[in-house]
This record gives structure tokens, C-alpha cells and sequence, in this order.
């Protein structure tokens, strides 16, 4: 297969809450979809990169930058033959792993859709049902948190993640506890501490949580080696795991307990799956995190999740948890059991609405050829 057109959209996607972070609050996502054809058939791929360099220096903009002057060129007329880690033609391009990652996606939907089968069969996934959990943000009230969990609990999701920063931390855990004593519960830091707040930090321990996501900096695995011998609680790295070579060495030092796993974040689907086979060699549990994909996104993020070290619920969560019209049909739906049910349909299972592409665009270019 060669391409024959690749096509960046820039979409504006109006969230249906606000969604608060330690980085700061947004009430709108900005992220760019890869539209890649060959042979009549259409493949996407989604870089949920943001307007700004918070989470990652990624931003839309540079996503953007680096598909259309760098990666798109160096696709011009190669042959692909079958699917695989597509990133590796990127070798060249240092970093920008949402940039590769988005091209991979669209690649292997494409790919999966002439070959008439299922992404995740694609991938070497196990399963046709995956557990999921949703994240919930930063409140003006603890009173708000606390309506909100009682909602997504109320919906069937099987584990809950609070977002936490210092002031925002164990008074929130504590009237969590209070209210809801034994529910799977997880809180995510988003690098919000230093070593400096040992002390406080410890007292996490008191919350019986799942894990503690990513504490300290986003690229320190040291330090977090560190503070997983003082705390009973796990720890989870998320922005510190960038590639395979990341997770080892987390995993010799250790690091964390658990990975969380976003193949926007490591360069692609099969980036994902080769730090998920490292992690079940090495005993580490993996779940899919998100990062308010729209549904293109998020129907790669389902395929990823079938693979069988996926142990634990991921934030995959419905369409209308974030949005209300995603640009896929059918949406992504959640069962009263706190499941999501994998398409077998071919490619990601999901029709993309044209329509709403361009309701939602802010520009849209084509790159190749």
C-alpha cells in the first residue's frame, strides 16, 4: 500500500464541563486528526496535543509543524506492506511523539480497513470487552467532586481517578473516604510535588488508594524511585514514560508499580504495545490512560486496551462524558457494568461524521502529496 493523501484537520471541540488539572483549567480541547487515504479507503489517527505545553511541550501547532514539513515527506512514496511500527520511518525526527503516533493511527485504521478486520485484531488483542474507569477534574467545591463521583458510580464505571494539587489533596481524599469508603479510588498529581513534600505525601497512605499518578517532575524516574520506598501506596508514572527504554529503567529502578500506558504519549500503537509486553514480562500491571481524545482517539484507545496486560480500568470513558457530539457514529457508550464493548468492525469500528470534522475545524490542509 502507498498513500495516496494525507490530510491534517485542526478541530475546537467544546467540552461539556470545564476539566481542572494542577496545569490549569480548560473549558474547550483543541487536537488534530490525521486523515490518511489509499485505494478508496479512508484511516484516522488523533494527536490530542492541546493548545498549550502543559501536559507535554507537544502543542497543536507543532504537531501540525512536524506531520506536514517532516513526516509527511517521509512517506512520499513508500511502500507499506503490512502493519507494524510505521514510527520507525520517523526515526530521524527526534521526539514529537504525538505527531508520530497520530500518522501510525491512521496508518493502521487504513490498513485494517483494506484488510477488511478489526484494529484491535490488528494489534493482537484478547478481548471484545475492556473495564473502564473515568478521571474526574479539579472542582470550585468539594461538594461538586463528590456529585460527580456519585454520577459516574451511578453509571457502572469501575474505578475512579481524582485530580489533585497541593490544597486540592487529602481534605478532598478525606470526604471521599467519608462518603464512599471502599470504592476503587486513585489520585493523579500530574507532577504538582517535589521530594521536599515527603511528609505530606505520606499521608496518602491513610486513603487506601489503587496508585498515586506521576507526583514529581515529568521526566524523573529517580526521584520517584525514591519516594516509592517510603510510601505503602503505588505509584503510577504516566508523563516520565515515554518510550520502551523509559519504562525499563523505571522498572529496574523502581520506579512505580504500575504504568499507565498512552500510545499518544510513547509514538504510536506499537510503541504502546512493546512497552505493554515489557511490563507483563517485568509483572507491572498497564492501563489505557486518556487525554480528552475525541472519538477517533478514543476508538484507537480501545483497540490498545484489549491487549491482555490491561489489567486495570483505563480513562477511556464514554463520548458524553467530555462531549456533547463526538465526531464518531456510533459513540463510545459504556454498559451499566462498567465495560466498553470493542467493535468488530474493520479499522477503528467507527464511522468518522464528516460533517462534524468540519463543524468543528479550525483549518484543515492537505500534506501529501
Amino acid at each position: 500500500m502507498r498513500l495516496e493523501r494525507l490530510e491534517l484537520v485542526h478541530l475546537k471541540l467544546p467540552l461539556v464541563h470545564f476539566f481542572e488539572t494542577s496545569f490549569g483549567r480548560v473549558t474547550e480541547h483543541e487536537t488534530i486528526i490525521v486523515r490518511a487515504e489509499s485505494s478508496g479507503a479512508v484511516g484516522y489517527g488523533e494527536a490530542p496535543a492541546s493548545a498549550a505545553p502543559s501536559y507535554s511541550y507537544e502543542t497543536v501547532r507543532t504537531v501540525w509543524h512536524i506531520i506536514r514539513d517532516f513526516l509527511a515527506r517521509k512517506l512520499q512514496g513508500v511502500e507499506i506492506l503490512k502493519p507494524g511500527p510505521i514510527a520507525e520511518i520517523f526515526s530521524s525526527v527526534r521526539g514529537h511523539n504525538m505527531a508520530k503516533a497520530a500518522v501510525e493511527m491512521a496508518v493502521l485504521d487504513l490498513l485494517a480497513k483494506l484488510d477488511r478486520k478489526p484494529l484491535h485484531v490488528i494489534l493482537g488483542g484478547t478481548r471484545d470487552e475492556i473495564p473502564t474507569g473515568i478521571s474526574l477534574g479539579i472542582e470550585d467545591r468539594i461538594g461538586d467532586l463528590l456529585h460527580g463521583i456519585e454520577k459516574a458510580l451511578a453509571k457502572g464505571y469501575q474505578r475512579i481517578k481524582v485530580k489533585i494539587k497541593p490544597r486540592w489533596d487529602i481534605d478532598v481524599l478525606t470526604e471521599i473516604r467519608r462518603r464512599f469508603s471502599n470504592i476503587p479510588l486513585m489520585a493523579d498529581a500530574n507532577s504538582a510535588y517535589g521530594l521536599s513534600d515527603l511528609d505530606h505525601l505520606k499521608k496518602f497512605d491513610e486513603f487506601n488508594l489503587m496508585m498515586l499518578e506521576q507526583p514529581l517532575d515529568y521526566d524523573d524516574y529517580v526521584d520517584h524511585a525514591k519516594l516509592q520506598r517510603e510510601l505503602r501506596t503505588p505509584l503510577c508514572l504516566d508523563e516520565s514514560i515515554r518510550s520502551y527504554n523509559d519504562g525499563r529503567r523505571a522498572i529496574e529502578l523502581g520506579s512505580c508499580k504500575i504504568i499507565n500506558i498512552k500510545q499518544a504519549r510513547v509514538g504510536g500503537p506499537y510503541n504502546a504495545k512493546m512497552l505493554h509486553n515489557l511490563c507483563a514480562k517485568s509483572n507491572v500491571p498497564v492501563w489505557c490512560g486518556g487525554l480528552l481524545e475525541s472519538g477517533i482517539g478514543r476508538a484507537h484507545n480501545i483497540a490498545l486496551a484489549t491487549l491482555p496486560n490491561f489489567t486495570l480500568p483505563g480513562d477511556i470513558s464514554a463520548s458524553d462524558r467530555y462531549y456533547h457530539e463526538d465526531v464518531i457514529d456510533p459513540p463510545v457508550r459504556v454498559t451499566p457494568q462498567g465495560t466498553i464493548k470493542v467493535s468488530n468492525e474493520p479499522g477503528i469500528g467507527h464511522a468518522v461524521l464528516e460533517d462534524r470534522l468540519q463543524k468543528y475545524c479550525v483549518r484543515r490542509e492537505v500534506v501529501l502529496p
